[in-house]
């Protein structure tokens, strides 16, 4: 009998300790500590450098390039490589937007028809 007082005891020190040790940490005053600025890194502009604005209504060489990454007078090759590549990523069949896609087919048939011998 004597031990389980003496557990009882032991718990209850255990919890009454805890419960004192969490009010003293939220009672600490918060350090304000900011990461240092590392002027070794190079900026990371482009990662931000997404095309603002809508689709137009008409497809033009221009923002077909944008849709699919490359550059509208790029090789047949190099345009069904990125036509690839987006239709990977954003296919509907595994999640991506059907008019997204619509988009990425459109703009490659639009630069297709610059290349008339492929």
């Amino acid at each position: 009998m004597s031990s389980a007082v003496a557990f009882g005891v032991i718990a209850a020190g255990l919890g009454f300790g805890g419960r004192y040790a969490v009010r003293a940490f939220q009672r600490m005053p918060k350090m304000n500590v900011s990461m240092p600025k590392l002027k070794f890194l190079p900026k990371m502009d482009s990662l931000n450098a997404y095309y603002k604005g809508g689709f137009e209504e008409q497809m033009t060489k221009r923002e077909a390039g944008l849709i699919l990454g490359c550059s509208p007078n790029s090789p047949l090759k190099r345009v069904q490589d990125a036509h690839k590549r987006m239709m990977i990523a954003n296919h509907p069949d595994r999640g991506g937007s059907p008019y997204l896609a619509a988009k990425i087919n459109e703009a490659k048939t639009f630069l297709d028809k610059f290349h008339p011998n492929a």
